[in-house]
């Protein structure tokens, strides 16, 4: 059983890794291309799914 829910899980592992490696470069090019500036880039690509879950919920009403 565990192998399914591995595999099963492994879509959802790629989207993932592709939506952080697309707000990366997004981050990154709104940057000044300092060093800080690029490492805060990389920290805002992790980060991001939280603000906009939590403006989804606050549109809602919720």
């Amino acid at each position: 059983m565990a192998k399914n829910s591995a595999t099963n899980a492994a879509p959802l592992g790629l989207l993932g890794l592709m939506a952080y490696i697309g707000a990366a470069i997004y981050f990154i090019d709104q940057s000044d291309g300092s060093f800080w500036g690029v490492i805060l880039g990389l920290l805002q690509a992790i980060v991001w799914p939280v603000y906009a879950v939590f403006h989804g919920l606050a549109a809602l009403g919720a």
